[in-house]
């Protein structure tokens, strides 16, 4: 296990390291036509890993990997819907928890194949609430979980959308020591979670948070996934 990693600056600077890592991870995907008509959810994610493996060496994620097709946009994270193949007019998204020389990334993306308008105004509307969903952490310090979760629900449904997931983030940092349970509520973004966000966590360290967006539209069987990191980075008082 490493050495946990006390100075503040440099867990930040780990942390928005391991992210780029995973952004250009998912432009390679892209540009690599991973995500295209004919391939298999699972197919794709494991394509994904390998590619991970080939570029930076990862060949460990924290959380399971999400490569989600169609109808299957609608499942939070949970789930496990049968594996789907994607087909030419999908809307597919991606959310993976790579693990970078010991620090934890998660980064989820929307694809629109095709050129389906309602699909690219709700990929295209993912990132417009997540940055509000920023704004309002950033301009109100005492805020805790389930008000922040409160306010992205409130943002989605302004913007036309649903919110499909049942946590809007998590906390994140140096792998183990920000390995957490599903079940605490202390460490998610969502209902019951009172306390600031802005607090020491168990080892007395600055908790650092991943926001994540889960938009849908049930009656089109359609949904779109976009996180990453919250309280540091571009636009970021951290």
């Amino acid at each position: 296990m490493a050495e946990l990693v006390q100075d503040e600056q440099e867990r930040a600077a780990r942390l928005l390291e391991a992210q780029g890592m995973a952004a250009e991870l998912f432009a390679a995907v892209e540009a690599g036509g991973l995500i295209a008509p004919g391939v298999g959810e699972r197919q794709a994610s494991d394509a994904i890993r390998d590619l991970a493996a080939d570029m930076f060496g990862t060949d460990r994620w924290w959380h399971k990997r999400i490569v989600r097709a169609g109808p299957n946009t609608l499942q939070p994270y949970r789930e496990n819907p049968p594996d789907r193949v994607m087909t030419a007019d999908d809307i597919v998204f991606c959310d993976f928890g790579p693990i970078f020389e010991e620090w934890e990334a998660d980064f989820g993306r929307t694809f629109v194949l095709g050129d389906d308008p309602i699909k690219i105004a709700l990929r295209d509307a993912l990132p417009v609430v997540w940055a509000a969903g920023r704004e309002w952490f950033e301009t109100h310090p005492e805020i805790t979980g389930a008000q922040l979760f409160a306010r992205v629900m409130e943002l989605s449904e302004a913007a036309g959308w649903q919110f499909g997931g049942t946590i809007a983030g998590h906390l994140v940092g140096q792998f183990p020591h920000e390995k957490i349970s599903g079940n605490d509520v202390r460490a998610h973004i969502m209902p019951g979670s009172d306390e600031p966000m802005r607090r020491p966590d168990a080892a007395g360290l600055r908790c650092h948070w991943i926001l994540e967006v889960h938009l849908v539209e049930a009656a089109r069987q359609i949904g779109g996934f976009h996180e990453e990191l919250l309280d540091i980075g571009p636009g970021s008082p951290a």
